[in-house]
């Protein structure tokens, strides 16, 4: 994409509004802009790094077994009567009235709905276990939200929702989406902690929420320092089997909030405990019988007798993901993104668009990275060099090629790493063999 003609809207100076560091850099970056306090419009770029997000949950969660659906986003208000939570789930819960006088809400959540399709829809046991997910605007009318799309009213997030027999079943399902976030959070780049949680609105007796280290995070966590070097990524998973000896090793090691930290009583040497800031981005809850038995979900049981499956239920604030990302990877110049998630690949960078023979090597190049799969951000404008450095360094591409008079008489271009500064020359054809194979 050249960038002359990418709608790209960036901001010299940092907006007053912006109260963290996230906030301030997708305002000043072109990634959002606010329509309504806590509601935010996904500009080109922002959008780019929200779909490779999404992408990366999704193949996580078709990985360990769940199918993806779409539900809708309003909701029948009879189906939160149900199972209690209409009057209990407070003020943040939108409610609307139609043009025929049905009470309607925007679901903050889906355990209602899913349980509902479940119950017209399964009747044995024998269709068991089952895990069904969907990735959707929610909103939630958050009393203060604040710091962008941290704590904003309107966000996209991935929920799923698992059918059990038993609580054995459950405990399976509910170990799958444990390593699954931890698998989607490693291959973007973060580290993510695993805290025991409370359950909140949602209800149950087992719940964990993925915390990622970043210096300005909402929350303090404590932690076992074993925890930093524990990889993921680098464990053989197999869904199929036991997971639960893989879940204990994680769970094993001493993690909490501010919360739930008690210095008197932590059991971790002073010397092994580490502390630091950090935001949530996912969330898993195991609650039983509580929404099946309130909306009468029942299956035929393996004795013939009717029996209520057991449920639980994984969201993963991909919205949300966007900011904590750029919370954990920035500098004073602006983003760092992970190569996994960046909205392109390659910053290519034209120096002398008044040059001839600069801009057909920088076409040239351009056309050649595009072909070969690689996805570029082509800044063709008649600006400054330095201005264009600036920018591109604020929107924090993976990678920069500077293509310019004084190299191309050597016959080089300049790449730059983003995240670590480090500089090389590569003649034309060598620059596009790193990128594009």
């Amino acid at each position: 994409m050249r960038l002359s003609r990418y709608f790209l809207p960036t901001l010299k100076e940092d907006p007053a509004e912006a109260e963290v560091v996230s906030h301030r850099l997708m305002l000043r970056a072109g990634l959002i802009r606010q329509s309504a306090a806590g509601i935010y419009s996904w500009l080109p770029f922002g959008y780019r790094a929200l779909r490779n997000i999404e992408q990366i949950v999704r193949e996580e969660q078709d990985l360990a077994g769940a199918q993806e659906m779409l539900m809708p986003t309003l909701q029948p208000a009879e189906l939160w009567r149900e199972s209690g939570r209409y009057e209990d789930y407070g003020k943040e819960l939108l409610r609307i009235e139609d043009r025929r006088d049905r009470d309607l809400l925007y679901g903050p959540t889906n355990e209602e709905l899913i349980t509902d399709i479940f119950r017209h829809t399964v009747r044995s046991h024998k269709d068991l276990p089952k895990m069904l997910y969907h990735i959707q605007w929610k909103f939630r009318d958050e009393m203060r939200p604040r710091f962008g799309v941290v704590r904003g009213r309107e966000f996209l997030m991935k929920d799923n929702y698992s059918f059990d027999l038993d609580r054995a079943g459950a405990r399976r399902s509910y170990n799958a989406m444990f390593i699954a976030y931890l698998r989607t959070f490693a291959r973007m780049g973060l580290k993510s902690i695993p805290m025991q949680a409370d359950s909140g609105p949602i209800g149950g007796d087992m719940s964990h929420e993925f915390i990622i280290l970043a210096q300005t995070g909402e929350s303090e966590v404590f932690y076992q320092r074993e925890l930093e070097d524990l990889d993921i990524l680098g464990e053989t998973v197999d869904y199929a089997a036991d997971l639960q000896p893989l879940v204990d090793r994680w769970t094993g090691y001493y993690a909490a909030t501010d919360e739930k930290h008690d210095p008197e009583a932590c059991p971790v040497p002073a010397a092994e405990l580490r502390s630091g800031r950090g935001i949530e981005v996912g969330h898993i809850f195991y609650f039983g019988t509580k929404y099946t038995k309130s909306m009468k979900a029942a299956v035929q049981g393996p004795d013939g007798e009717a029996m209520f499956p057991e449920m639980g239920s994984y969201g993963i604030g991909i919205s949300r993901l966007v900011a904590a990302i750029i919370e954990a990877c920035h500098d004073e110049a602006g983003i760092i993104w992970p190569d996994s998630v960046a909205p392109y690949q390659v910053g290519l960078i034209n120096l002398r668009v008044d040059d001839g023979e600069c801009t057909a090597a920088a076409d040239k190049l351009y056309a050649a990275l595009t072909v070969a799969g690689v996805s570029v951000l082509y800044d063709d404008r008649d600006e400054r060099a330095g201005a264009k450095f600036s920018t591109m360094d604020l929107i924090g591409l993976p990678w920069q090629v500077a293509v310019g008079p004084r190299g191309l008489k050597a016959g080089v271009v300049e790449v730059k790493n983003r995240a670590t500064g480090a500089r090389e020359e590569l003649a034309p054809e060598a620059a596009l063999a790193k990128f594009g194979g």
